[in-house]
């Protein structure tokens, strides 16, 4: 970036000066503006080649098609394109790049096909690179993603390493991590270019264990990771809530320089959040040397998160009276998330109205399912209903979701029917819709439904999978599953589960009833079940 800054500066020094700038100088010039994301000089550039009579230059125009593309004038950059006499891969690359980076990807695909098509010009390495990135936001993104696969591989770039990270990362976003782990698997060289995209493709997948393996091994062959690899691996720390590790990954952040970068810190912030060390987390956001709208909506979520919701909000507040803060939506998520959390339903209304009142802006789908869902927890159900009718956008799965969920808990037998239907059409190999209207019936007493739902949950081949919880002991992770006897001290496990639900009953707790569905071998049996909230705590390391 320095050297873009200096180039601009001589080219604007030269221009002052009275001296006629070559074609080499002027497409210099382009390049760094483009680097710079300064349109603005940009177009002035433009006019000079205009003026310069330059404007048939294959070299200029491509330049300035990656100029117009980076600065999201993608309209500009067509344009130049469509107006181009002649093209070559350079200018080929930008136009789809350009569709590409500004979401575009079907129209960077059509060009894509054009090239091949209608051109003599052979796409390289940065072509693919370009196109296969458009892929990612098309709902036939794997289908597309395999077609390029099987390009790429014909055309003899399978072993190129910017083509495979892409791929990995295509591949990746669209759930096929399988797909992914066999392309690193098949390189010839595993650089850190290929296993930043594998651990990121890992993490975005939730299989944060496997990436921390691939960031160990990194780390073995002296391979630099970048602040996207340090964001990831912080992300899986996070998501394990793993917080030794994570403080050792907060080690190599200092030491690597990357305090500096906001994701980088805003990982952070996440993780501590996430491991319970919100006091930890609140100390790197104060150590921040520039801190800005991520980093406290961060914040925000963080405290929502830890059950410390008030002071969330109480974070907010400040900042909307004394500091130069402007809110987001995203922001907006948080701090009515924190008021979700808290059952601050007036407050949560409040907040909600100030967006447009305050900040002028309208909420999307995020906010509105914050506060439908914040009606529905607090036993307003019908609101909740009337707010999904009123809104501007069409539910989505996770806000029936939730929904049905606070439709269990209330009992409300008619209004969770209609979000289990609604759950079944659009998530119909999803088991919690079934599992929750079941459990609906079963507490409304209507027992021959609750039957016939897991009657059809069997006939669809449905199976609730187990839950599974872990606890970090001795720098050893210990995972549990219900009735799960697998563990070397089961039996210390259970008697001090006993003996903590002992004390509970003798202060006054009282287990509440629940129903869930059991399969037998003849059939399917409704049984009544103790829900138990112990917790046993790590006390294993104790004894």
């Amino acid at each position: 970036m320095q050297i873009a800054r200096e180039a601009v500066e001589s080219f604007w020094k030269l221009n002052t000066s009275g001296t006629k700038p070559t074609k080499f100088i002027l497409c210099t010039a382009l390049n760094s503006c483009a680097k710079l994301l300064n349109w603005r000089l940009g177009t002035q550039i433009h006019a000079r080649i205009i003026q310069k009579g330059f404007q048939d230059n294959l070299f200029l125009n491509s330049a300035l098609v990656d100029l117009y593309a980076k600065c999201d004038a993608i309209v500009d950059a067509k344009r130049v394109f469509d107006l181009m006499e002649k093209h070559d891969q350079v200018s080929w690359t930008s136009i789809i790049s350009g569709f590409s980076e500004n979401g575009r990807g079907k129209e960077a695909i059509l060009f894509f096909k054009e090239m091949l098509l209608g051109s003599q010009i052979k796409p390289n390495c940065y072509t693919y690179v370009s196109v296969i990135s458009a892929c990612t936001g098309l709902e036939s993104v794997f289908e597309q993603c395999a077609l390029l696969h099987g390009h790429v591989v014909k055309l003899g770039f399978g072993v190129n390493t910017f083509v495979v990270s892409s791929l990995i990362d295509c591949y990746s976003k669209c759930g096929r991590i399988d797909e992914a782990i066999l392309l690193l698997g098949a390189a010839t060289e595993r650089d850190n270019i290929l296993l930043n995209s594998m651990i990121s493709g890992y993490c975005q997948n939730l299989l944060g264990e496997e990436a921390l393996k691939l960031f160990v091994e990194m780390r073995n062959n002296r391979l630099s990771p970048t602040n996207h690899t340090l964001t990831s691996v912080l992300n899986a720390c996070g998501s394990l809530t793993i917080l030794q590790q994570g403080r050792q990954v907060h080690c190599l952040v200092t030491k690597m320089g990357s305090e500096s970068n906001v994701f980088v810190v805003s990982a952070l912030l996440d993780m501590y959040s996430k491991c319970g060390s919100i006091d930890e987390a609140r100390h790197v956001l104060d150590q921040a040397i520039e801190k800005n709208t991520v980093l406290w909506t961060s914040m925000i979520t963080g405290y929502a998160q830890s059950g410390r919701a008030p002071e969330g909000l109480r974070l907010f507040e400040h900042l909307a009276t004394e500091e130069d803060f402007t809110p987001d939506h995203i922001c907006f998520t948080a701090v009515l998330t924190a008021c979700n959390h808290a059952g601050f339903l007036d407050k949560g209304i409040e907040y909600f109205n100030r967006m447009r009142k305050d900040y002028g802006l309208v909420p999307d789908l995020d906010q509105y399912a914050c506060l439908v869902d914040l009606y529905a927890r607090n036993g307003h159900l019908r609101k909740a209903r009337e707010l999904m009718e009123a809104m501007p956008y069409e539910p989505n799965s996770v806000m029936w979701g939730s929904f049905l969920s606070s439709c269990k808990i209330y009992g409300e037998t008619e209004l969770g029917r209609e979000a289990a239907d609604k759950l079944f059409k659009m998530e119909p190999w999803s088991t919690a819709p079934y599992v929750a209207l079941a459990s609906i019936y079963a507490q409304a007493g209507f027992w021959n439904e609750a039957v016939e739902v897991r009657k059809l949950m069997k006939q669809k081949g449905l199976r609730k999978s187990a839950g599974w919880s872990w606890i970090e002991v001795d720098k050893r992770v210990h995972v549990f599953s219900v009735a799960d006897a697998s563990h070397p001290r089961s039996q210390d496990i259970y008697g001090e589960l006993e003996s903590l639900n002992l004390e509970m009953k003798e202060v006054g707790y009282m287990s509440k009833q629940i129903f869930e569905l059991e399969s037998v071998d003849d059939g399917t049996l409704l049984i009544g079940r103790e829900l138990k909230i112990e917790q046993w705590k790590g006390k294993m390391h104790e004894t």
